[in-house]
């Protein structure tokens, strides 16, 4: 039976080789104040939404910017294991390992075309 979640996108991130300098940029270009945080593996900063519960945002993270664009976050149909299965199965690449954050855990991707995505579950 097909999995429909209320939000397919949970999250997207941009890698940017000076956060300082992006965080002045998107926190100008957007009127907003991104919020620095280190609870993951990497510093990043956070795009912020009225609803973080429901809402769908994002962060910057030190990082080297993708020949393809930023990496979109999908929500994992189910376990990620078995969304790493079809992923390969579907001429997709897995790669990493399963990252935990407070958030929940997920694991980067490309799609056939070289796309950068992460499948994503939620804690709890």
């Amino acid at each position: 039976m097909p999995v429909h979640p209320q939000n397919t996108i949970c999250w997207f991130e941009i890698p940017v080789s000076d956060l300082d300098r992006s965080v002045a940029f998107y926190n100008a270009v957007l009127d907003t104040s991104l919020k620095i945080d280190t609870n993951g593996p990497n510093p990043m900063a956070v795009f912020p939404c009225e609803d973080p519960a429901t809402g769908i945002s994002g962060h910057l993270y030190p990082g080297t910017p993708s020949e393809t664009g930023s990496t979109v976050h999908l929500v994992a149909s189910d376990s990620l294991d078995a969304t790493r299965k079809r992923v390969e199965a579907a001429g997709g690449k897995a790669e990493s390992p399963d990252i935990e954050i407070p958030a929940g855990t997920f694991f980067y991707a490309r799609d056939p075309d070289g796309n950068s995505i992460g499948f994503f579950q939620f804690a709890g």
